[in-house]
């Protein structure tokens, strides 16, 4: 099966992932995986499409589970030698109104979508294709929250040289700082969903630094992306846009032609770079 092209859509069950996973099915040619943490959700997700006539596969996914990233690396190493496309989507946030203690719930949204998305790549970006098309969905909020963050953590973040170590380092300061309820005082702005998106946004550009050092010639593309203000459980009923047209932007990074060598390693919005 290494001939047949495969796409894999993280937190494909709902939302931007499904609208994803449904765009992908139309204009990707090869195998589509929608994936989900809880199966259940994931096979239901996968019937409603097959009644629009779309044929995704699903595989089970729940990125803070690093056994479940490894068996969904091993399906795939063994059933197509490799990863096509990867949209890492899968991401939680809290509502506004959640009560939830700030401290907890920067430690949770951490987890998720920085963590999780690092774990994730660690384990599947060796398994990219030449040419292969790595998405990360990350959130225009990522460059909100990075002009509030203090001068020195701005100089940080922007800079050209960062490390995977370091970023981690920080982000795991943020969880601190935010648990001592701190985080405002040491220069972070009071969103952990905003805080995590830099985190997302920051590692995209060291893995596409990374990648195009170690497989110079290899054609592989990596960028984070903003899918915009998108209807969905996450967003509320009030978003301007529908999940359809959040998709555009992930599915139009997906689906870069072959001989692309831009963009790499920036953070795109309607399908335009952004600058960061």
């Amino acid at each position: 099966m290494a001939s047949i092209k495969v796409a894999v859509v993280t937190g494909g069950n709902k939302g931007v992932g499904l609208a994803v996973v449904k765009a992908l099915c139309k204009q990707f040619r090869g195998d589509v995986y929608l994936t989900a943490r809880n199966p259940k959700l994931g096979e239901e997700a996968v019937k409603a499409l097959e009644k629009e006539g779309l044929s995704p596969h699903f595989h089970q996914l729940d990125i803070t589970d690093l056994p479940s990233i490894q068996a969904l690396r091993d399906f795939l190493k063994d059933k197509y030698g490799g990863i096509d496309v990867l949209i890492n989507n899968a991401g939680i946030a809290f509502k506004g109104a959640d009560t939830t203690p700030f401290g907890i719930q920067a430690e949770v949204t951490m987890k998720t979508n920085f963590y999780g998305t690092r774990d994730i790549c660690k384990e599947l970006l060796p398994l990219i294709k030449p040419h292969g098309r790595v998405v990360n969905v990350s959130s225009m909020v990522s460059s909100s929250s990075l002009g509030r963050c203090s001068p020195e953590l701005q100089k940080v973040f922007r800079s050209e040289s960062i490390t995977e170590e370091e970023l981690v380092k920080l982000m795991e300061k943020f969880v601190e700082d935010a648990k001592q309820d701190v985080h405002q005082k040491e220069g972070w702005p009071n969103t952990a969903y905003g805080t995590s998106k830099i985190g997302v946004t920051v590692l995209s550009k060291i893995q596409a630094r990374e990648i195009a050092a170690a497989r110079k010639g290899d054609g592989i593309l990596l960028n984070a992306c903003c899918p915009g203000w998108v209807r969905t459980d996450m967003a509320g009923p009030n978003a301007t846009k529908s999940p359809d047209e959040g998709a555009e932007t992930p599915v139009y990074l997906a689906l870069l032609p072959s001989d692309a060598t831009e963009p790499h390693g920036e953070l795109v919005s309607e399908k335009k770079v952004v600058k960061w």
